[in-house]
């Protein structure tokens, strides 16, 4: 019998645009011999539709002005439903793919009501997208398992900024300035001069009431996979090499300037040891199913040092992603990926 299963995409984020084209690659592989798919959208502004038109719709963001139906997910176990008011309906799910990025999907919140509900959710729970979301939190659980991380200070809205200035700057220019519980680079800004920075943490806390200050690692960036509950599966590492000072946003989705390697250029012992890290980080924050870690590879010292960045709990999932690509490296193609994911889910 084929899976009934719900993809849930859109949101109300600043990252709803990388989500819809996400999401619009996760519909268009999943097999429809396998599963009947239910596309649930969420809009800008936190509406819940249930959408039955063309996915085409979905990729160019005019799905809204589609076939759509007011729909909310039954908080009631009994039900495990998406529940439809126009039509008195409740559409059976047997699991929910949220392709949600940043807050109000990515952050646990739409796990946590997948958790009350009793419907199975493809990748992390909201324990670990909690977690891995609050960039401060994540740092401090890792270091507790011996993985190191950049230095940071934490600054909050009720602070009094100008009697920080000396702490920050304490952690030496340049350095980068970021929103705590944002993706995509969104809010971060890689502050060179001291009359820079106020600026910075003004645009930081335009995206999240909390904002970090990180010194500025010199090396270069890696990342891999990670696949699995109990039983873990490692990518193999890639590497984003930058031709321009930092990897922003609009670099990330257009990558004019920049290249990802895979493998990444590093011996077999490094990638050895960013594997590890990797897995032991995704142990530490309690992740299960899939995500992302990205680490970073210090250069300035003797030898090569390893640093946790963060952990993406919901990737990039568009067909030239990096997550993908990293899972191709380890023999899975995309449409395999994504039943490996909804197997683990159920």
């Amino acid at each position: 019998m084929k899976k009934s299963i719900g993809i849930i995409f859109g949101g109300c984020s600043s990252e709803y645009p990388v989500s819809l084209h996400s999401s619009y690659s996760v519909i268009k592989n999943l097999d429809e011999n396998k599963y009947d798919k239910h596309l649930i959208g969420i809009t800008k502004d936190g509406s819940w539709f249930y959408f039955q038109g063309d996915v085409e719709a979905i990729n160019c963001d005019t799905w809204q002005n589609g076939n759509v139906k007011k729909a909310f997910l039954s908080p009631d176990r009994e039900n495990k439903g998406l529940w439809i008011p126009e039509e008195n309906r409740l559409i059976h799910l047997d699991v929910v793919f949220p392709v949600l990025h940043g807050k109000n999907g990515e952050d646990g919140s739409v796990q946590g009501l997948l958790q009350l509900a009793g419907i199975p959710v493809v990748g992390c729970g909201m324990e670990a997208s909690v977690l891995c979301m609050d960039k401060f939190i994540a740092h401090r659980i890792v270091n507790d398992v011996g993985i190191k991380t950049p230095r940071n200070i934490l600054l909050r809205e009720w602070d009094t900024i100008e009697n920080r200035v000396e702490e920050i700057l304490s952690l030496q220019l340049p350095l980068y300035v970021k929103p705590i519980k944002a993706g995509s680079s969104l809010g971060m800004t890689k502050v060179h001069k001291e009359n820079e920075l106020m600026a910075a943490i003004e645009e930081a806390f335009k995206f999240d009431n909390q904002v970090l200050c990180e010194e500025n690692i010199e090396g270069f960036e890696v990342g891999c996979a990670v696949l699995g509950n109990d039983e873990l599966m490692v990518s193999p590492v890639d590497e984003i090499e930058l031709f321009v000072d930092w990897f922003d946003y609009g670099e990330k989705y257009s990558q004019e300037k920049s290249i990802i390697h895979m493998p990444a250029r590093i011996d077999e012992d490094l990638a050895e040891k960013v594997r590890y890290t990797a897995a032991e980080a995704y142990r530490a924050l309690c992740c299960r199913g899939y995500a992302r870690v990205d680490i970073f590879i210090k250069t300035s010292g003797e030898k090569p040092e390893v640093l946790f960045n963060e952990i993406n709990t919901i990737p990039g999932l568009t067909d030239v992603s990096r997550f993908p690509s990293m899972v191709q490296a380890m023999g899975i193609d995309y449409r395999r990926l994504l039943d490996k994911l909804i197997e683990l889910a159920v």
